[in-house]
């Protein structure tokens, strides 16, 4: 049993590392010497100078902090710490690579936090690929590091069900306290000495690259209702799933099913509805949102657009 603190550095970004970095913060047999993450930059259409979330929380909590593009060849990390200053390195949504020399730098290892089940969705958006594909089921999975994305040895694995409602962003807030939890028993197994290494199965491996606001239009001659619906979910909040309405992109937030049949991308706005062909059946686009309007009902969208015109076109 070791009951000495574990000298560690937390490498991440994004507000999705705060509750793991929370938590090694407040572990009492965590030392956390050191926060690695990106540099400030320019967000938002005011282009305003922005620190990572996980830099805000080092320098209110005092942590050193490195901010750097390419910790592979930050001479200031470098130069901070080495072997004997560091027994684990724990990363979480870093978006950086480690190179050998990192990797081979704590005792215990270098351990990343995934948010599937490994070695399903390997890579950066495993979160909106599982909604993507209507999985019913995801997960928390540590591995230890190696050169390869994603592909070392389980050393944690705990599945969560997916609920058929949840989107994108409640998924995200899950997962987010899910991986602080497992990190935490994580440490405990360290701790007690009881790590277990599992190899990856090859034949199994499937890949969750980055997400494209384009991924997130709707193609209703080819995208079935299941597909438009898993699109809704995937991408909520971020990158939002679209259509053009009259040549204006119009977002789509929520649909129905309807069993009147209709031509295939075809609107019908007869009893006042947002409705679109899709042969056997119809589709509703009940909750959207029209370039440069307030989000509404379908009802709503269309009572604002009478003109003396009902000839509408969706692509």
């Amino acid at each position: 049993m070791i009951t000495k603190p574990l000298k560690t550095i937390f490498l991440g970004t994004p507000d999705f590392s705060l509750s793991t970095l929370e938590m090694l913060h407040v572990h009492t047999l965590i030392d956390l010497v050191g926060v690695v993450t990106m540099p400030d930059r320019p967000a938002g259409r005011g282009k305003k100078i922005i620190s990572p979330a996980v830099a805000d929380f080092a320098k209110v909590k005092k942590i050193p902090l490195v901010q750097t593009p390419n910790v592979n060849r930050c001479e200031e990390f470098f130069n901070t710490y080495n072997g004997d200053n560091v027994d684990l390195i724990i990363v979480l949504a870093f978006a950086q690579f480690l190179g050998k020399k990192i990797l081979s730098m704590p005792p215990l290892g270098c351990f990343n936090i995934h948010t599937s089940l490994l070695p399903k969705y390997r890579g950066a958006a495993p979160i909106q690929y599982a909604l993507l594909n209507g999985d019913e089921s995801t997960g928390v999975s540590i591995q230890k590091m190696v050169k390869q994305m994603d592909a070392g040895d389980i050393c944690y694995s705990k599945d969560l069900d997916i609920a058929p409602y949840e989107s994108g962003g409640q998924l995200y807030t899950r997962l987010k306290f899910a991986a602080a939890l497992g990190l935490n028993e994580f440490i405990e197994d360290i701790l007690a000495k009881k790590i277990t290494y599992t190899k990856q199965n090859d034949d199994e491996v499937s890949f969750a690259p980055t997400i494209s606001k384009e991924m997130g239009r709707i193609d209703f001659k080819k995208d079935s209702f299941k597909a438009i619906k898993n699109k809704i979910r995937a991408f909520d909040p971020w990158p939002g799933t679209f259509c053009f309405f009259n040549n204006k992109r119009l977002k789509v937030f929520s649909v129905l099913k309807l069993e009147s049949s209709g031509e295939v991308g075809v609107v019908n706005v007869a009893e006042n509805t947002l409705n679109i062909g899709m042969g056997d059946f119809s589709i509703r686009l009940t909750n959207v949102q029209l370039e440069g309007k307030k989000r509404c009902t379908d009802i709503e969208l269309l009572n604002g657009l009478k003109n003396g015109s009902s000839e509408f076109i969706v692509s």
